[in-house]
C-alpha cells in the first residue's frame, strides 16, 4: 500500500471514531435531558389575558410612486445618455460599491442583451454607455 492510500485509510478511521464519539455524547445528553425533565415539577398553566381587538388605523393614502422603478432601469437610463455615465455616477445613483457596478455592467452585457461600450474619458474615469 502506498503512503497516500495509508494516509487516506488513517483519515477514514479517525473520522469514524469522531462520529462514534459524537453519537455517544449526543445519546448521553438526550438521556440527561429526559431525566431532568421527568424530575422537574410541572408548572401550572395560567390563563392568559384576552387580547384586545386591534384598533383600526385610519386609512392612509398610498405612498406616491417611488422616484425610480428599480436600479437596473435607472442605470440603463444613465447609460443611454449621449456621453454615457461614469462609474462614480452609477455608484452615487445606486449606492453600490465599485465592484458591484462592474459586475452589473458585465452581466448586463452578457445576459442582458445590451451592447455596452466601456472607455476611459480624458480625466481617466471609466465611462459606460449603451452602443447604438
Amino acid at each position: 500500500m502506498n503512503r497516500h492510500a495509508q494516509r487516506a485509510q488513517k483519515r477514514t478511521i479517525q473520522n469514524e471514531q469522531r462520529t462514534d464519539q459524537r453519537e455517544r455524547s449526543t445519546d448521553r445528553d438526550d438521556s440527561a435531558k429526559k431525566a431532568a425533565k421527568k424530575s422537574a415539577p410541572r408548572k401550572s398553566k395560567s390563563a392568559k389575558p384576552a387580547k384586545k381587538a386591534a384598533a383600526k388605523k385610519p386609512s392612509v393614502a398610498p405612498k406616491s410612486k417611488a422616484k425610480r422603478a428599480n436600479k437596473k432601469a435607472e442605470v440603463l437610463d444613465l447609460m443611454r445618455r449621449p456621453g454615457g455615465v461614469t462609474l462614480a455616477e452609477i455608484m452615487d445613483a445606486t449606492g453600490w460599491q465599485a465592484h458591484t457596478v462592474r459586475g452589473f455592467v458585465s452581466i448586463l452585457g452578457s445576459k442582458g442583451g445590451e451592447k455596452i461600450e466601456s472607455s476611459k474619458n480624458a480625466s481617466g474615469e471609466r465611462t459606460y454607455r449603451i452602443a447604438r
